[in-house]
């Protein structure tokens, strides 16, 4: 399946990608970045109950709030191209409302993939990475091709898909290295959850679209 490119029905994509730098840009223009990281960012330890918490988002909502801060302007570039390339054409197949579930399904995900590795950890988790993942995901499955030589059509884009996988994984390994400041983490549980979130979620969200058309 070839990617479509139109932009009328990709108005969530926009919408989102249009947020998320919005809440960038307002901290960081108040000088509030750090404290932003810290308010809305997802920390582990809180999910269980932490010392000096009560002035913060809640904590079952930070899974969400994170994905609305990042560690510099690099980074919210990064996250945003993707998110706009990948997210038009994915929304174009599975409507905004089956973008809107993956999209906040894959923040839950990759929160609870980084909360797996850690839940006693301080650091707050930080930047839209690992519900981007979840999009990426439902992409490689709508759009893989086949380019490997296996018989099973379905193996084959399974098999291309997992190339993809392991490409954003290095990418990633490679952006929390060069991103990683002070108190703030980019986690690469979180973008390896959130890839497979989308691509378990790939086929049922396109059923529901098509199940209500």
């Amino acid at each position: 399946m070839r990617p479509p490119e139109s932009w009328r029905r990709a108005r969530l994509t926009l919408a989102i990608a249009a947020i998320t730098s919005i809440a960038w840009l307002i901290p960081n223009l108040l000088g509030w970045s750090e404290i932003a990281a810290i308010w809305g960012g997802f920390i582990p330890a809180r999910i269980g109950g932490m010392e000096g918490d009560a002035l913060l988002a809640p904590a079952l909502l930070t899974p969400f709030t994170a994905t609305l801060v990042h560690a510099s302007l690099a980074h919210l570039a990064f996250n945003v191209l993707i998110l706009l390339f990948c997210g038009r054409a994915t929304e174009n197949i599975i409507g905004g409302p089956g973008l809107l579930i993956l999209y906040l399904v894959g923040a839950l995900v990759a929160a609870a993939a980084h909360y797996a590795m850690d839940p006693f950890d301080r650091t707050p988790m930080v930047g839209a990475s690992g519900a981007i993942s979840a999009v990426i995901g439902t992409y490689a499955i709508l759009f893989g091709r086949n380019r490997v030589k296996v018989a099973n059509p379905t193996l084959a884009l399974w098999v291309n898909a997992l190339w993809l996988a392991a490409a954003w994984v290095g990418i990633q390994l490679i952006t929390g290295l060069t991103f990683e400041t002070a108190g703030v983490r980019v986690a690469i549980a979180a973008h390896i959850g959130g890839f497979l979130t989308g691509l378990l979620l790939a086929k049922p969200l396109l059923m529901l679209r098509y199940r209500k058309a």
